[in-house]
Protein backbone atom coordinates (compact mmCIF):
# COMPACT_ATOMS: atom_id res chain seq x y z
CA UNK A 1 0.00 0.00 0.00
CA UNK A 2 0.99 3.75 -0.79
CA UNK A 3 2.68 4.98 2.42
CA UNK A 4 1.96 8.20 1.41
CA UNK A 5 -1.84 7.73 1.57
CA UNK A 6 -1.55 5.85 4.64
CA UNK A 7 0.22 8.09 6.34
CA UNK A 8 -1.98 10.76 5.72
CA UNK A 9 -4.86 8.70 6.39
CA UNK A 10 -4.07 8.32 9.80
CA UNK A 11 -3.62 11.72 10.03
CA UNK A 12 -6.96 12.44 8.54
CA UNK A 13 -8.97 9.63 11.01
CA UNK A 14 -7.15 10.94 14.76
CA UNK A 15 -6.57 14.42 13.75
CA UNK A 16 -8.96 15.99 11.01
CA UNK A 17 -11.70 17.91 12.60
CA UNK A 18 -15.31 19.65 10.92
CA UNK A 19 -14.08 22.65 12.45
CA UNK A 20 -11.28 22.98 9.99
CA UNK A 21 -13.43 21.76 7.25
CA UNK A 22 -16.54 23.99 8.43
CA UNK A 23 -13.15 26.95 7.78
CA UNK A 24 -11.67 25.03 4.84
CA UNK A 25 -15.06 25.70 2.86
CA UNK A 26 -15.66 29.03 3.82
CA UNK A 27 -12.12 30.11 3.22
CA UNK A 28 -12.72 28.57 -0.44
CA UNK A 29 -16.38 30.52 -0.57
CA UNK A 30 -14.88 34.02 0.50
CA UNK A 31 -11.61 34.13 -0.95
CA UNK A 32 -9.94 35.09 2.71
CA UNK A 33 -9.03 33.94 5.94
CA UNK A 34 -10.18 36.89 7.68
CA UNK A 35 -13.39 37.16 6.14
CA UNK A 36 -14.13 33.02 6.86
CA UNK A 37 -12.60 33.66 10.49
CA UNK A 38 -15.23 36.34 11.14
CA UNK A 39 -17.93 34.23 9.69
CA UNK A 40 -17.10 31.50 12.56
CA UNK A 41 -16.60 33.58 15.14
CA UNK A 42 -12.57 32.47 15.70
CA UNK A 43 -9.38 34.95 15.32
CA UNK A 44 -7.47 35.32 12.21
CA UNK A 45 -4.20 33.70 13.79
CA UNK A 46 -6.28 30.47 15.28
CA UNK A 47 -8.07 30.88 11.45
CA UNK A 48 -4.51 30.75 9.82
CA UNK A 49 -3.20 27.82 12.36
CA UNK A 50 -6.22 25.42 11.43
CA UNK A 51 -5.50 25.80 7.85
CA UNK A 52 -1.41 25.38 8.23
CA UNK A 53 -2.40 22.47 10.20
CA UNK A 54 -4.48 20.15 7.43
CA UNK A 55 -1.48 21.37 4.27
CA UNK A 56 0.81 19.76 6.99
CA UNK A 57 -1.49 16.57 7.64
CA UNK A 58 -2.39 16.56 3.97
CA UNK A 59 1.18 17.29 2.57
CA UNK A 60 -0.40 19.69 -0.08
CA UNK A 61 -0.35 23.45 -0.09
CA UNK A 62 -4.38 24.27 -0.38
CA UNK A 63 -3.89 28.14 -0.69
CA UNK A 64 -2.15 30.31 -3.06
CA UNK A 65 -2.13 33.93 -1.27
CA UNK A 66 -2.64 36.81 -3.72
CA UNK A 67 -2.86 40.63 -3.11
CA UNK A 68 -6.59 39.92 -2.93
CA UNK A 69 -6.76 37.21 -0.76
CA UNK A 70 -6.27 33.55 -1.27
CA UNK A 71 -7.17 31.35 -4.10
CA UNK A 72 -7.50 27.68 -3.20
CA UNK A 73 -5.32 25.37 -5.88
CA UNK A 74 -6.23 21.84 -7.37
CA UNK A 75 -5.73 20.16 -4.19
CA UNK A 76 -7.67 22.96 -2.53
CA UNK A 77 -10.35 22.44 -4.44
CA UNK A 78 -10.27 18.55 -4.42
CA UNK A 79 -10.70 18.81 -0.55
CA UNK A 80 -13.26 21.74 -0.22
CA UNK A 81 -15.29 19.31 -2.75
CA UNK A 82 -14.56 16.43 -0.55
CA UNK A 83 -15.78 18.61 2.98
CA UNK A 84 -18.66 19.88 1.28
CA UNK A 85 -19.63 16.39 0.97
CA UNK A 86 -18.74 15.07 4.45
CA UNK A 87 -20.80 18.83 6.30
CA UNK A 88 -23.71 17.72 4.19
CA UNK A 89 -23.61 13.93 5.08
CA UNK A 90 -23.18 15.36 8.84
CA UNK A 91 -25.74 17.62 8.48
CA UNK A 92 -28.22 14.64 7.14
CA UNK A 93 -27.40 12.41 9.36
CA UNK A 94 -28.58 14.88 12.05
CA UNK A 95 -31.93 15.56 9.52
CA UNK A 96 -32.44 11.73 9.71
CA UNK A 97 -31.91 11.28 13.71
CA UNK A 98 -34.29 14.45 14.05
CA UNK A 99 -36.84 12.94 11.45
CA UNK A 100 -36.91 9.74 13.84
CA UNK A 101 -37.07 11.81 17.24
CA UNK A 102 -39.96 13.34 15.69
CA UNK A 103 -41.54 10.32 15.15
CA UNK A 104 -41.05 10.54 11.11
CA UNK A 105 -39.31 7.25 8.78
CA UNK A 106 -36.66 9.13 7.48
CA UNK A 107 -35.94 12.05 4.66
CA UNK A 108 -35.46 12.23 1.21
CA UNK A 109 -34.36 15.15 -1.31
CA UNK A 110 -35.06 14.95 -4.84
CA UNK A 111 -34.07 17.23 -7.29
CA UNK A 112 -36.26 17.17 -10.47
CA UNK A 113 -36.42 18.11 -14.18
CA UNK A 114 -39.48 18.87 -15.98
CA UNK A 115 -38.91 15.34 -17.67
CA UNK A 116 -39.80 13.85 -14.13
CA UNK A 117 -43.35 15.07 -13.79
CA UNK A 118 -46.21 14.89 -13.88
CA UNK A 119 -45.97 11.47 -14.60
CA UNK A 120 -43.23 9.55 -12.97
CA UNK A 121 -41.93 11.54 -9.71
CA UNK A 122 -45.77 12.28 -8.09
CA UNK A 123 -46.63 8.51 -8.80
CA UNK A 124 -43.12 7.47 -7.09
CA UNK A 125 -43.86 9.54 -3.82
CA UNK A 126 -47.09 8.20 -4.14
CA UNK A 127 -45.83 4.76 -3.89
CA UNK A 128 -43.47 5.54 -1.17
CA UNK A 129 -45.66 7.13 1.17
CA UNK A 130 -47.69 4.28 0.86
CA UNK A 131 -45.35 2.38 2.27
CA UNK A 132 -43.70 4.83 4.77
CA UNK A 133 -46.42 7.13 5.56
CA UNK A 134 -44.26 9.45 7.82
CA UNK A 135 -41.74 10.08 5.60
CA UNK A 136 -40.20 13.55 5.20
CA UNK A 137 -40.11 14.35 1.12
CA UNK A 138 -38.05 17.18 -0.20
CA UNK A 139 -38.85 17.92 -4.04
CA UNK A 140 -36.64 20.51 -5.48
CA UNK A 141 -37.10 21.75 -9.76
CA UNK A 142 -34.43 22.81 -11.79
CA UNK A 143 -31.82 22.09 -14.52
CA UNK A 144 -29.04 19.79 -13.99
CA UNK A 145 -26.30 22.72 -14.50
CA UNK A 146 -27.83 23.66 -11.30
CA UNK A 147 -28.85 20.39 -9.81
CA UNK A 148 -26.06 18.10 -10.02
CA UNK A 149 -23.28 20.31 -8.42
CA UNK A 150 -25.99 20.42 -5.62
CA UNK A 151 -26.11 16.08 -5.88
CA UNK A 152 -22.53 15.82 -5.50
CA UNK A 153 -21.95 18.07 -2.42
CA UNK A 154 -24.75 16.09 -0.57
CA UNK A 155 -27.71 18.70 -0.66
CA UNK A 156 -29.92 16.65 -2.33
CA UNK A 157 -30.21 12.44 -2.55
CA UNK A 158 -30.94 12.27 -6.67
CA UNK A 159 -31.96 13.91 -9.52
CA UNK A 160 -34.69 12.44 -11.69
CA UNK A 161 -35.24 13.02 -15.18
CA UNK A 162 -33.79 13.17 -18.37
CA UNK A 163 -30.02 11.73 -17.97
CA UNK A 164 -27.26 13.84 -19.10
CA UNK A 165 -25.02 12.85 -21.64
CA UNK A 166 -21.97 14.49 -20.86
CA UNK A 167 -19.08 15.30 -17.39
CA UNK A 168 -20.16 13.98 -13.94
CA UNK A 169 -20.57 10.32 -14.94
CA UNK A 170 -17.51 9.02 -12.70
CA UNK A 171 -19.20 10.23 -9.70
CA UNK A 172 -22.27 9.49 -10.30
CA UNK A 173 -24.34 7.00 -10.73
CA UNK A 174 -26.77 6.61 -13.44
CA UNK A 175 -30.13 4.45 -14.21
CA UNK A 176 -31.85 4.45 -16.62
CA UNK A 177 -35.94 3.62 -16.37
CA UNK A 178 -37.55 4.22 -19.96
CA UNK A 179 -36.84 6.02 -22.73
CA UNK A 180 -39.15 9.46 -23.89
CA UNK A 181 -39.82 10.97 -27.33
CA UNK A 182 -40.76 14.95 -27.57
CA UNK A 183 -43.55 16.10 -28.98
CA UNK A 184 -44.52 19.00 -30.44
CA UNK A 185 -47.42 20.80 -29.39
CA UNK A 186 -50.05 23.76 -29.28
CA UNK A 187 -53.14 25.08 -28.02
CA UNK A 188 -56.37 23.95 -29.56
CA UNK A 189 -57.24 27.40 -30.87
CA UNK A 190 -53.56 27.35 -33.11
CA UNK A 191 -53.52 26.95 -36.67
CA UNK A 192 -51.70 23.99 -36.44
CA UNK A 193 -53.72 21.89 -34.40
CA UNK A 194 -55.86 19.27 -36.02
CA UNK A 195 -53.36 19.56 -39.50
CA UNK A 196 -52.53 16.41 -40.67
CA UNK A 197 -48.80 15.55 -42.14
CA UNK A 198 -47.26 19.16 -41.07
CA UNK A 199 -43.99 20.31 -42.53
CA UNK A 200 -41.29 22.11 -41.06
CA UNK A 201 -42.07 24.87 -43.47
CA UNK A 202 -45.32 25.01 -42.11
CA UNK A 203 -44.29 25.83 -38.19
CA UNK A 204 -41.61 27.77 -39.14
CA UNK A 205 -43.84 31.03 -38.93
CA UNK A 206 -44.82 30.52 -35.23
CA UNK A 207 -42.94 31.10 -32.17
CA UNK A 208 -41.55 28.64 -30.20
CA UNK A 209 -41.19 27.59 -26.64
CA UNK A 210 -37.61 25.80 -25.63
CA UNK A 211 -35.74 24.79 -22.85
CA UNK A 212 -32.90 26.73 -21.57
CA UNK A 213 -29.77 26.81 -23.65
CA UNK A 214 -27.66 24.73 -20.68
CA UNK A 215 -29.99 21.53 -21.53
CA UNK A 216 -29.01 18.56 -23.81
CA UNK A 217 -32.62 19.12 -25.26
CA UNK A 218 -31.42 22.33 -26.22
CA UNK A 219 -28.81 21.87 -28.08
CA UNK A 220 -30.16 19.64 -30.18
CA UNK A 221 -32.74 22.31 -30.91
CA UNK A 222 -30.20 24.54 -32.00
CA UNK A 223 -28.56 22.16 -33.91
CA UNK A 224 -31.48 21.16 -36.15
CA UNK A 225 -32.45 25.04 -36.35
CA UNK A 226 -28.71 25.14 -37.96
CA UNK A 227 -29.17 22.45 -40.25
CA UNK A 228 -32.66 24.15 -41.82
CA UNK A 229 -31.02 26.85 -43.38
CA UNK A 230 -29.91 28.61 -40.20
CA UNK A 231 -33.61 28.97 -39.21
CA UNK A 232 -34.36 31.81 -36.02
CA UNK A 233 -37.60 31.76 -35.23
CA UNK A 234 -39.56 34.89 -34.67
CA UNK A 235 -40.48 34.34 -30.94
CA UNK A 236 -38.42 32.56 -28.61
CA UNK A 237 -39.47 31.71 -25.09
CA UNK A 238 -37.33 29.70 -22.50
CA UNK A 239 -39.03 27.74 -19.40
CA UNK A 240 -38.65 24.67 -17.73
CA UNK A 241 -42.11 25.58 -15.66
CA UNK A 242 -44.73 23.26 -17.39
CA UNK A 243 -47.60 25.60 -15.65
CA UNK A 244 -46.22 28.57 -17.01
CA UNK A 245 -45.81 26.79 -20.48
CA UNK A 246 -48.84 25.35 -20.90
CA UNK A 247 -50.83 28.53 -19.88
CA UNK A 248 -48.82 30.27 -22.93
CA UNK A 249 -50.04 27.48 -25.45
CA UNK A 250 -53.75 27.89 -24.34
CA UNK A 251 -53.66 31.87 -24.85
CA UNK A 252 -51.23 32.16 -27.77
CA UNK A 253 -49.65 30.61 -31.33
CA UNK A 254 -46.78 29.30 -30.07
CA UNK A 255 -45.21 25.83 -30.45
CA UNK A 256 -43.95 23.76 -27.46
CA UNK A 257 -41.20 20.67 -27.25
CA UNK A 258 -42.31 18.95 -24.25
CA UNK A 259 -41.26 15.05 -23.43
CA UNK A 260 -44.39 12.86 -24.19
CA UNK A 261 -45.23 11.99 -20.81
CA UNK A 262 -45.60 15.40 -19.75
CA UNK A 263 -48.01 16.91 -22.05
CA UNK A 264 -50.07 13.13 -22.52
CA UNK A 265 -52.47 13.83 -19.73
CA UNK A 266 -53.52 17.28 -21.17
CA UNK A 267 -53.41 15.97 -24.83
CA UNK A 268 -55.45 13.59 -24.04
CA UNK A 269 -57.97 16.10 -22.14
CA UNK A 270 -57.63 18.24 -25.27
CA UNK A 271 -56.28 21.01 -23.87
CA UNK A 272 -53.52 20.75 -25.92
CA UNK A 273 -52.51 19.32 -29.23
CA UNK A 274 -49.66 17.19 -30.57
CA UNK A 275 -48.90 18.89 -33.78
CA UNK A 276 -48.69 15.75 -36.87
CA UNK A 277 -44.76 16.36 -37.00
CA UNK A 278 -42.60 13.93 -35.91
CA UNK A 279 -39.58 15.78 -34.04
CA UNK A 280 -36.52 14.46 -35.74
CA UNK A 281 -34.36 14.64 -32.27
CA UNK A 282 -34.94 14.33 -28.56
CA UNK A 283 -35.30 11.23 -27.80
CA UNK A 284 -33.49 9.66 -24.79
CA UNK A 285 -33.32 8.42 -21.61
CA UNK A 286 -35.21 9.20 -18.18
CA UNK A 287 -33.75 7.87 -14.90
CA UNK A 288 -32.45 8.79 -11.78
CA UNK A 289 -28.87 9.68 -10.80
CA UNK A 290 -27.35 9.40 -7.09
CA UNK A 291 -23.92 9.01 -5.76
CA UNK A 292 -23.77 5.44 -5.17
CA UNK A 293 -26.00 3.17 -3.02
CA UNK A 294 -24.04 3.25 -0.27
CA UNK A 295 -24.47 6.93 0.46
CA UNK A 296 -28.80 6.47 0.30
CA UNK A 297 -30.58 6.51 3.71
CA UNK A 298 -33.42 3.59 3.74
CA UNK A 299 -35.49 6.38 2.84
CA UNK A 300 -34.17 7.19 -0.26
CA UNK A 301 -32.91 3.63 -0.86
CA UNK A 302 -36.91 3.48 -0.25
CA UNK A 303 -38.21 5.91 -3.37
CA UNK A 304 -35.61 4.58 -5.59
CA UNK A 305 -37.10 1.23 -5.04
CA UNK A 306 -40.92 2.95 -5.43
CA UNK A 307 -38.99 4.61 -8.80
CA UNK A 308 -38.03 1.20 -10.07
CA UNK A 309 -42.04 0.18 -9.97
CA UNK A 310 -43.26 2.91 -10.99
CA UNK A 311 -41.39 3.38 -14.43
CA UNK A 312 -41.87 -0.46 -14.65
CA UNK A 313 -45.44 0.42 -14.73
CA UNK A 314 -45.49 2.84 -17.15
CA UNK A 315 -43.44 0.65 -19.55
CA UNK A 316 -45.54 -1.48 -19.74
Amino acid sequence: MNTRHTRIVDRATTRLKLRQLRLLVAVGEYGSIQHAARELQISQPAATKLIQDLEIDFEVELFQRTNRGVVPTAYGEALIRHGKLILAQVSNAAQELDDLTEGNTGRVVIGTLLAAAPDLLPSAIDTLLNERPNVAVKVVEGTNKALIPALISGEIDMIVGRLPSYRHRARLVQERLFDERILSVVGKQHPLAGMKSVSFKQIKPFGWILPPLETTLRRQVDEYFVSQGQYVPPVTLESVSYLTNRSLLETRDLVGLMPEHVVSSDVGGGSLVEVDWSVPFGKGPIGVSHRGPDTLSPAGTAFLNALRQTAASMRG
